[in-house]
């Protein structure tokens, strides 16, 4: 039923959770590939040239720091990678870039993804108000069916 699995990482245990759920999946049916991802975020504070009073990183500045996290973004994934194909399944890996949920969903239509496994931080109230819940929009937006894991030692929060 699963051909390929799209694994979306952000370099947290907690993220790293949903692997043995992958693993037992890609087990009990033909899973061609896993493709594990991480997407670097466009820089969440302004980048630009400072003149006139205004500040800010110079846009100099701001393509390296992005270019660093892309370039570490990179080398998690290579030892994801690793990691996966120790444990028996071909595995590929992309780093993307944009609005995280916005940038998987994309990805997993126009790369034929047949399931996504993702784990939840499983924020509620005033948090997930102010930080948003990627795996809310991932489960409401996106048509390509959506696996959500909830971190090892989770209580029922009713």
């Amino acid at each position: 039923m699963y051909k390929k699995i799209m694994v979306p990482l952000d370099g947290s245990d907690l993220a790293e959770n949903v692997l043995p759920h992958v693993k037992a999946i890609a087990s009990g049916s033909q899973v061609e590939q896993v493709v594990l991802v991480r997407v670097v975020d466009p820089l969440g504070y302004p980048i630009m040239v400072r003149a006139h009073g205004e500040f800010g990183i110079p846009e100099k500045n701001g393509k390296q720091i992005q270019q660093e996290r892309r370039k570490d973004a990179e080398t998690y994934l290579q030892e994801m990678e690793k990691q996966v194909k120790a444990e028996g399944l071909k595995v590929g890996s992309a780093v993307l870039e944009g609005e995280i949920a916005e940038t998987i969903i994309q990805y997993a239509t126009k790369n034929a993804v047949d399931l996504i496994v993702m784990s939840t931080h499983g924020r509620s109230g005033i948090s997930r108000w102010l930080l948003g819940s990627i795996a809310g929009r991932m489960v409401s937006h996106s048509c390509v069916p959506v696996l959500m894991v909830r971190a090892p030692g989770c209580e029922p929060k009713l």
